[in-house]
């Protein structure tokens, strides 16, 4: 990791709000809907699908987890009334998790039920190593009924043994790199054997004939993801590419050309702090990207 980098990654959080949103703004749509269904609209008229997501997390109120079901179901009637090429992405702690398992589910259920009855997809994000046992578990018990998914990272050492307990079911999965910090007993903490792991486990996924959303920003992981669609002779339609907003947009391009589909991750929502702190934390090129653009 460059100087730049590192000195990024151990000051980011003393860094003031006002101070990060200038450099974080590219990479979300938007305070509102509103935002969302625009950048949605633009994206899919240049060939790429969306993933919509309501920023916010660890909710400390019922009054709060029900603020974030009810937007989330206004996203998905969006989505319909808009005939918007989008699905939705879905965190567990905004609907209650931490709270009460039983609100999460109550809350989780009308969001299906809705999604279901509009005939959208949705996507279970993934996130902390404390959530992962009941994320897994919520996919497993409701996979059969909606039109649902989760998210595998390949950083985790329990990916690949996830991989071979959820197989006993339809299995669709984003599979990324990994975002949150994790100790290292839970998560390789070398960038290299996460690549090799990444590719392991999307390998793996292929041989189950699991649909896959390969999000990745990683070059080396493209080319080895478009090798192993050749080899396993995967249609158009079996597979996906996913990236972030506002990031490599010309590998975007590049991917879009190739003739792959590829959906972009659009979150908005006033809650975008930590997600903006984790996303500069992760990648601190962004961060140069956002200067060098200033300066030009």
């Amino acid at each position: 990791m460059s100087l730049f980098n590192k000195s990024v990654s151990m000051f980011i959080d003393k860094v003031p709000p006002s101070t990060v949103a200038v450099f974080a703004k590219r990479y979300i749509a938007g305070p509102n809907l509103e935002d969302a269904v625009r950048v949605t609209k633009q994206l899919n008229a240049q060939g790429a699908m969306t993933t919509i997501d309501v920023l916010g997390e660890f909710v400390s109120n019922k009054e709060e987890t029900e603020h974030f079901r009810d937007l989330a179901i206004k996203v998905l009637e969006a989505i319909d009334s808009h005939q918007l090429d989008a699905n939705l992405s879905l965190k567990l702690t905004q609907m209650g998790l931490k709270l009460s398992k039983a609100l999460c589910l109550d809350n989780i259920e009308k969001i299906f039920k809705r999604a279901k009855e509009l005939g959208i997809f949705v996507r279970i994000d993934m996130e902390d190593s404390t959530c992962t046992d009941d994320t897994l578990e919520i996919y497993r018990n409701y996979r059969d009924e909606f039109n649902i998914g989760t998210v595998l990272q390949a950083y985790m050492r329990r990916t690949i043994n996830d991989i071979e307990k959820l197989s006993d079911g339809r299995l669709n999965f984003r599979l990324c790199k990994g975002i949150y910090i994790e100790p290292r007993k839970i998560a390789y903490q070398e960038k290299d054997i996460v690549r090799d792991n990444y590719t392991y486990c999307l390998e793996t996924l292929f041989k189950k004939k699991a649909y896959v959303g390969i999000a990745t920003h990683d070059e080396y992981l493209v080319f080895h993801a478009e090798r192993l669609i050749r080899e396993y002779g995967l249609k158009r339609n079996e597979y996906e590419y996913q990236m972030l907003l506002g990031v490599d947009e010309e590998l975007r391009e590049i991917i879009l050309s190739r003739g792959h589909r590829l959906r972009v991750y659009v979150p908005f929502g006033r809650d975008w702090l930590p997600y903006s702190i984790r996303r500069l934390k992760e990648n601190p090129n962004l961060i140069k990207s956002a200067l060098e653009g200033y300066l030009r």
